[in-house]
């Protein structure tokens, strides 16, 4: 591959200024995409790390649930202490849970909108640039 070295601006004709501005403009698009692809990959993942905290919430809360069950029919059945350890023990879990689970719908959160927001923004601002070079 080699490099032509490109005339300067006032020297260059229409034509060559025309293809070095194609050139530039299909550089900038493919750069405005590989920022795209590395913004929702970077979203992607957000979302399955919170995707499996809030799973993770969820069965540590089936268990809390499971404790509070046995904790009700030890409670009737039996004596004081029994019951009140699997209480404090479920009510241990939920909060575990409540934990667990807030902090995965706040990891999905922020991979939302599925949208390359920096890219976008990028985009926009080169659109802006180019219409002020252009006069418009």
């Amino acid at each position: 591959m080699t490099h032509r070295e490109t005339p300067r601006t006032e020297d260059a004709s229409l034509g060559q200024l025309t293809g070095e501005l194609s050139q530039q403009v299909s550089r900038l698009v493919r750069d405005e995409i590989r920022l795209a692809q590395v913004e929702m990959k970077d979203k992607g993942k957000r979302f399955g790390r919170g995707a499996g905290l809030m799973g993770a919430g969820g069965v540590i809360a089936l268990f809390g649930v499971g404790c509070l069950v046995a904790a009700a029919v030890l409670g009737l059945d039996l004596a004081w202490p029994t019951w009140l350890s699997a209480i404090v023990i479920g009510a241990i879990l939920l909060i575990i849970a409540a934990i667990v689970g807030a902090t995965g719908r706040n990891q999905m959160r922020q991979a939302t909108p599925p949208m390359p927001r920096e890219a976008m923004e990028s985009t926009k601002e080169d659109i802006e640039a180019l219409k002020g070079a252009t006069g418009d």
